[in-house]
């Protein structure tokens, strides 16, 4: 059954949901991690780090809720 789309649909298959969800699911550990640990650093060019590390993560899962929530559509 071979389909050929002029332009790709805006469907999440479930292989694409399950990997968002393990992206999804990495990435808030990572998150949770950098973010918790930044109050118990006293280092604070380390906590710094800490810190856009948290914000980096932060943004990705918005992305990852973004796909998400527009159903595989990008914008």
């Amino acid at each position: 059954m071979n389909q050929f789309y002029d332009q790709v649909p805006d469907i999440i298959s479930g292989k694409d949901l399950d990997y968002l969800s393990d992206m999804f699911n990495w990435t808030y550990g990572a998150y949770k991690s950098t973010y918790n640990s930044i109050n118990s650093v006293t280092d604070e060019e380390l906590k710094n780090i800490l810190n856009k590390a948290s914000n980096i993560f932060e943004g990705n899962l918005n992305k990852i809720l973004n796909i998400l929530n527009n159903g595989g559509t990008h914008e």
